[in-house]
């Protein structure tokens, strides 16, 4: 955790209280409260305001980071044999407005999001303002009958993404809320327009790591398979070992693609 503020820039209990105080203002009600999250996010400061708007506070370091971060996942992307689609924000505010306009896209696709409120600048930072849900599991959270009950839903929500040329860039447990059984996704990257079918068969990588240990191999690659051709499963499965390497996800990659070649070959025997 202190290497995680190290690298994303401290803000202080003054500047927290500063922003939460002005995002009440902004959201025309009285400041109440305000407490730091502790969130596994390296990008932003995450905090909740009267319990019910979801603050995240973006420095510039955070856009620095970020940059490092995306010239990695580009790197990996072409150790994969495939071209780079990550990109890179200028300003925090930029990081900002990307999330909010994100958010928007899910939600007028029916893909569940907390419902987007506003970004505003506030001394040199960014402030993106969300709905707080405050009851929720992170996808890796569940047990395995209640990942199996959700995981068609994130497929699902992912096929309905990405048939609208959207993609979601990070996808990770920690990006899964779960509430009420249903599925809020948050936290989506920038990914180059005009590269929906890379960063497609990296989402569907990634979610496939993200399953992997709650249900296993068989069962999270039969799932995608509901929702994706054999030929997206074949572009994911390319992605497998650089979604291995990343430090926010811990899945056995072998038997994920024995898996995938088997519904491979069932295609092409049926």
């Amino acid at each position: 955790m202190a290497i995680r503020r190290l690298l994303r820039g401290e803000v202080s209990g003054a500047e927290l209280e500063a922003v939460a105080r002005e995002t009440a203002v902004r959201q025309n009600t009285g400041f109440e409260s305000v407490r730091l999250l502790e969130a596994n996010n390296w990008l932003s400061t995450p905090a909740v305001v009267n319990e019910e708007f979801f603050v995240k506070v973006i420095t510039r370091q955070n856009t620095i980071l970020q940059g490092l971060l995306t010239t990695g996942r580009n790197l990996g992307a072409f150790s994969s044999g495939n071209e780079a689609f990550f990109g890179r924000f200028d300003t925090p505010l930029e990081m900002a407005e990307h999330e909010l306009a994100a958010t928007r896209e899910m939600r007028a696709l029916d893909v569940n999001a907390p419902e987007p409120l506003e970004t505003f600048e506030h001394e040199g930072n960014a402030v993106l303002v969300l709905e707080y849900l405050p009851a929720f599991e992170t996808l890796d959270d569940l047990d395995r009958p209640a990942a199996e009950r959700v995981a068609p839903e994130l497929f699902a929500a992912l096929e309905r993404m990405h048939r609208a040329s959207l993609a979601h860039g990070d996808l990770r447990s920690e990006n899964v809320l779960v509430t009420d059984n249903s599925l809020y996704f948050i936290d989506a990257t920038n990914v180059h327009e005009g590269a929906i079918d890379q960063a497609r068969a990296y989402d569907v990588a990634c979610a496939l790591a993200a399953l992997e240990p709650l249900v296993g191999p068989a069962a999270a690659v039969e799932t995608a398979a509901e929702h994706y051709p054999t030929d997206v499963l074949v572009a994911a499965e390319g992605y497998l070992d650089f979604v291995n390497l990343r430090p926010d996800h811990t899945f056995e990659t072998l038997p994920l693609r024995d898996e995938i070649q088997k519904t491979v070959e069932s295609g092409a025997n049926s």
